[in-house]
């Protein structure tokens, strides 16, 4: 049986973060999934999450739902 590659494991472990954040995002506004999505997507979150090498997307996604409230709170630079 083969092992995940890490980049399989980063790409299963951010969907996952994405599908969360759209979840949560969707609860606390009562927006649509397309409006959620919309937020999520277009965020500065969303380039912090899909950089393998800074490895965000081991964060949980309530982290990373914080984080998309508090961009500030990236740091990114």
């Amino acid at each position: 049986m083969n092992q995940p590659t890490h980049h399989q494991i980063a790409e299963y472990l951010t969907n996952h973060a994405l599908s969360e954040l759209v979840k949560y995002v969707m609860e606390d506004t009562g927006c649509s999934i397309e409006q959620a999505m919309e937020r999520v997507y277009n965020s500065p979150l969303m380039p912090a999450l899909q950089d393998e090498e800074a490895e965000l997307y081991v964060q949980s996604p309530a982290y990373l739902y914080e984080l998309l409230n508090d961009p500030q709170g990236l740091k990114l630079s």
